[in-house]
């Protein structure tokens, strides 16, 4: 056995400890390595998935100030939320992180609440995610394969690529694992070629562009958004480095398969953030440098990057980076799929849903939590067919939806963030993990956070999806509803029982195990 195995083993050793030391057994397989850690964050991430298809939000709204300023901004929103999670996921790495903190930090109910803002969030960002891969394959190659987009063929080609996702996760971690480290590469690659691209198809550099603001709003900018102030669509368009910067979370979501889960977890959600960011803003801002007038972009509403694309890149050239942009977009479905069985595994195995018993269950041969991988699956499909069929005034539902989903999430982020900023210092969190940003910083970014978190739901809840609102509120007050109908008196939570006490020990133990190695 060599040095290096002899230390993974003793890091596995260590990460056991600690898990046991919230009572829990290692059901699922420790192989992940830090950067598939990494990966999988990096890969819901995916620049290539958000980045393009919500392009329109900036450039059908502030113009090119929307990617030279708001790329960074909004990425500095998402990061604030990264940084204050990771704090917390280095002291508690556990599957389903954010219901974990949210019980241990507060209590039943707000760990039940927080779970519930997750697994919904999670599951419809699947189905968003996977409907922006179906009208990318649309857009990318619908012409050249007759392609007719109608409720059946979206619906059925949905359900092929989330069963395929499905499929591979079913298969175990370890495939996943080399898949999302693959896709890590490939969205590095792609991002970069089609930067390389884009400014050598560029008919100039005019640089000032991306710091010009410009009003697109109302027609001018193909009705993506409503006729408002300059400034205001400028916030709106935020929501393209908010909605694309997520996904950070599923780092804490596979912590129980993570080798040295308190080290690699929240290094793999910050550095995510941060490659994320910067990748991102190379790859948009040679983008909006190619676009031969800000003008006739903005009006193409939805289908500015193939309406620049088939303007001035090479066709063969095109359509090779189409393949990799969709490929990386599958992938990033794929690493989705992770993330939201892993949650609905961990709060099944504390009771938290109906068949808790059959979606807490984990496959003998494979090592994953085959029902909760299927379910989340299914569910996700079923959100895009029912959101499909629907629609609120000139608005679909789906959009609605979706818009409601990253307000879940971030929901769901900010709740164990605050009772973080309360509980450090006491029994519930007496000292940091090992990755320590310190007390100062963490209570900075979990300020910030709260403050963030005003601004996403602000500009959230704005026409066209001002129904966001009222749909969030009734999810509150049923929520509410159900808790004191009848979850305070059967939920009981995580075991969590002396677990300060047990942690204690067993951390004291794995850094002597590690130490010795």
């Amino acid at each position: 056995m060599s040095v290096r195995d002899s230390y993974s083993e003793a890091d596995k050793k260590a990460d056991i400890h600690v898990l046991h030391s919230m009572g829990y057994a290692q059901e699922l397989e420790r192989r992940m390595s830090r950067f598939s850690n990494f990966a999988i964050s990096f890969s819901i991430i995916c620049i290539l998935s958000g980045g393009i298809n919500s392009l329109a939000q900036a450039t059908s709204g502030a113009g090119g100030a929307a990617i030279g300023i708001g790329w960074p901004l909004g990425c500095l929103i998402s990061g604030v939320f990264a940084l204050a999670m990771a704090q917390i996921s280095s002291a508690y790495p556990t599957a389903g992180g954010l219901y974990h903190w949210g019980s241990i930090l507060g209590n039943r109910f707000t760990g039940w609440v927080t779970a519930w803002f997750n697994l919904l969030g999670l599951v419809t960002v699947l189905g968003a995610i996977n409907v922006g891969t179906y009208y990318f394959f649309v857009g990318a190659f619908g012409p050249l394969l007759g392609w007719e987009d109608t409720i059946t063929s979206r619906v059925l080609f949905l359900a092929v690529l989330t069963g395929l996702q499905a499929l591979i996760n079913h298969m175990g971690i370890g495939l996943t694992a080399r898949l999302t480290d693959f896709s890590g590469y490939l969205i590095f690659a792609t991002a970069v070629v089609l930067a390389l691209v884009c400014l050598a198809s560029a008919p100039s550099y005019d640089f000032a562009r991306l710091f010009t603001f410009a009003n697109y709003s109302g027609e001018a900018g193909g009705n993506v958004w409503p006729q408002v102030s300059e400034w205001w669509v400028f916030l709106l368009g935020l929501l393209l480095p908010i909605y694309t910067i997520t996904g950070y979370d599923a780092s804490a979501h596979t912590s129980e398969e993570t080798v040295k889960a308190a080290h690699s977890v929240p290094r793999g959600m910050v550095m995510s953030v941060v490659w994320s960011a910067v990748f991102g803003y190379i790859m948009l801002c040679s983008f909006v440098l190619m676009i031969p007038n800000m003008d006739d972009a903005a009006k193409q509403g939805w289908n500015v990057f193939f309406w620049a694309m088939d303007a001035q890149v090479n066709p063969t050239v095109k359509y090779v980076l189409y393949l990799a942009i969709f490929v990386s977009q599958f992938l990033c479905g794929l690493a989705t799929v992770t993330s939201v069985s892993r949650m609905i595994f961990a709060f099944s195995r504390d009771g938290g849903l109906p068949a808790s018993g059959a979606l807490s269950s984990v496959s003998r041969k494979f090592r994953t939590p085959v029902a909760a991988i299927w379910t989340g699956a299914i569910l996700a499909v079923l959100f895009v067919w029912g959101s499909s069929l629907v629609s609120i005034g000139d608005t679909p539902v789906y959009t609605i939806v979706v818009s409601c989903t990253v307000i879940f999430l971030f929901f769901s982020f900010v709740i164990p963030i605050v009772l973080g900023l309360f509980a450090y210092g006491t029994a519930k969190w007496p000292k940091m993990g090992p990755w320590n940003m310190g007390r100062g910083l963490f209570t900075l970014f979990a300020v910030l956070s709260v403050v963030s978190m005003i601004l996403i739901f602000v500009i959230g809840i704005q026409p066209p999806n001002q129904w966001a609102l009222y749909i969030t509120v009734g999810f509150v007050v049923v929520t509410a509803v159900i808790w004191v109908a009848f979850e305070n008196r059967r939920f009981q939570g995580p075991p969590i029982g002396d677990m300060i006490a047990r942690r204690k020990a067993a951390i004291e133990a794995a850094e002597k195990a590690v130490g010795e190695a």
